[in-house]
């Protein structure tokens, strides 16, 4: 009878575990499959409709329109700057470079000093780098080209007659020979005269010190995004100026970016702290008369006239004239006058107008 018991119970063990075992898949009812899948639908319309918010936040983000612009560049920006435009003289001997921070200036000047390399003016107002230079000595052409831009004047050194125009108050500076050690540092990796810099932040100390007023509305340049377009310019890809027979400096255009991309003697000019290429937008070629007028090679040269030039936008040039508005370089074509695309503009200044000749030369070719 016990037997009988056990082996009853043993097999309703069995069939239990058949009807309920473990590893049975569970079914689903037609009608909570149908609801699963409602669930996912809805799921993945919420997803969708948040990537396309997002893309529409990123897009209105890269579409933000700027109602200030700022005036040496013609760049839109939220904000300007409300200082008065920097002329900092720049040191362009081989032993100087790369520069620091030349990629951050609004305007640059490219004019022979003694000899046959050229220095810098680099004009800011739109940024403040944090350093600027090698700083170098200052001749009296470069002073009427910052006086252009009402700029104050920033060199460690002068020449003879750079000394006593500045002395005289036609525009006010400020000379590392006065600072040197304290406004203006030496690096130590590189041998005097091209180891002076200074910040931006000490460029406003010893300006404010002397009691200078630091901001001023700027006058702005023209800009136009297309610029050269209603004039019939030629393809210009890349152009190599030469100073004598000694050095060139090149320009390469970047169409990804719309600028040139410059070079002296064939090496890249860089920034030096961040490695950046100098890429300006705008180049602007002219030639102005120059004179040796002493047995140091230092020279005059006239601004004044007007003359033969070249002006570089978009991958086009375009033979243009320039002239001297209220000290101001600017190109113009026919008596119109003929405005910069928005960017950093670049101004070399050679002495003869075969020079500029040799460049429509070549690209015609």
């Amino acid at each position: 009878m016990n037997k009988w018991i056990l082996t009853s119970c043993s097999l309703c063990f069995l069939l239990l575990s058949a009807c309920f075992g473990g590893d049975e898949e569970v079914k689903t009812q037609p009608g909570e499959q149908s609801q699963v899948e409602e669930t996912d639908a809805k799921q993945e319309e919420r997803e969708n409709i948040i990537q396309e918010e997002s893309e529409a936040s990123n897009e209105d983000d890269d579409e933000q329109v700027y109602e200030e612009m700022h005036p040496l560049t013609g760049e839109m920006t939220e904000e300007i700057s409300p200082y008065r435009p920097i002329a900092v003289m720049v040191n362009n001997h081989p032993a100087a470079r790369p520069q620091s921070s030349l990629s951050k200036a609004d305007i640059v000047y490219e004019v022979l000093t003694e000899g046959d390399v050229t220095r810098f003016l680099a004009i800011y107002q739109s940024e403040q780098p944090e350093k600027i230079g090698p700083v170098r000595s200052a001749r009296g052409y470069f002073i009427d080209l910052a006086q252009g831009y009402d700029s104050f004047f920033v060199t460690h050194g002068w020449s003879p007659e750079a000394e006593q125009i500045l002395q005289n108050g036609t525009a006010p500076f400020l000379n590392g020979l006065f600072h040197d050690g304290t406004l203006f540092q030496r690096s130590s990796d590189r041998q005097p005269p091209h180891n002076s810099y200074i910040t931006f932040d000490n460029i406003l100390k010893g300006l404010g010190n002397k009691g200078y007023e630091l901001e001023k509305e700027v006058e702005p340049n023209t800009f136009e995004e297309e610029a050269i377009s209603s004039f019939e310019g030629q393809e210009a890809k890349e152009v190599e100026v030469w100073y004598r027979d000694k050095y060139s400096v090149q320009f390469e255009y970047n169409e990804g970016e719309e600028t040139y991309e410059r070079s002296s003697d064939h090496e890249p000019t860089l920034d030096e702290k961040k490695n950046l290429r100098v890429s300006p937008e705008n180049v602007l070629l002219i030639e102005a008369p120059h004179q040796v007028v002493d047995d140091k090679g230092r020279r005059q040269i006239n601004f004044d006239a007007g003359g033969e030039g070249l002006l570089l936008q978009k991958g086009e040039l375009l033979q243009v004239k320039w002239k001297n508005k209220d000290g101001r370089i600017l190109p113009e074509k026919e008596g119109e006058d003929i405005a910069f695309v928005p960017g950093q503009t670049w101004i070399n200044v050679v002495p003869t107008a075969s020079a500029l000749d040799d460049i429509v030369n070549e690209l015609q070719d």
